[in-house]
């Protein structure tokens, strides 16, 4: 599974941006899709999370009514809208491939991204 992560960039505080997750050569329609990040000298964490049907969601408390998370199993696409971005969001945004479920835990996801680096200044 190769996944592409992209939609990073700099933004100002209370900008948006849009990250993308994809696989073009492989579905991952069966599979649920999360997505993670890593500031640096923290620890990877948990970011938000869809179900193979797009119909289960999970958030992190830090994101819930800031960031949506959606998914387009035509185009093998997962997306995370992220408003009213906060200098702590700052990270490298990494999606992953996991089982059916949205679970928040890393050890639940087997293929992982590049990551996209998101940077937030104040």
């Amino acid at each position: 599974v190769q996944l592409q992560a992209s939609g990073g960039g700099l933004v100002q505080a209370g900008g948006s941006l849009r990250l993308s997750c994809k696989n073009p050569k492989r579905t991952f329609s069966n599979n649920a899709v999360g997505w993670f990040r890593q500031a640096p000298g923290k620890e990877r964490e948990f970011v938000a999370a869809i179900s193979w049907r797009g119909d289960v969601f999970s958030y992190a408390d830090s994101v819930k009514g800031r960031f949506a998370i959606s998914r387009d199993n035509a185009k093998n696409m997962v997306d995370l809208q992220m408003n009213t971005l906060k200098p702590e969001d700052t990270a490298v945004y990494y999606c992953a491939v996991g089982k059916s479920y949205p679970s928040t835990s890393y050890k639940d996801y087997n293929y992982w991204g590049q990551g996209t680096l998101v940077t937030v200044s104040s």
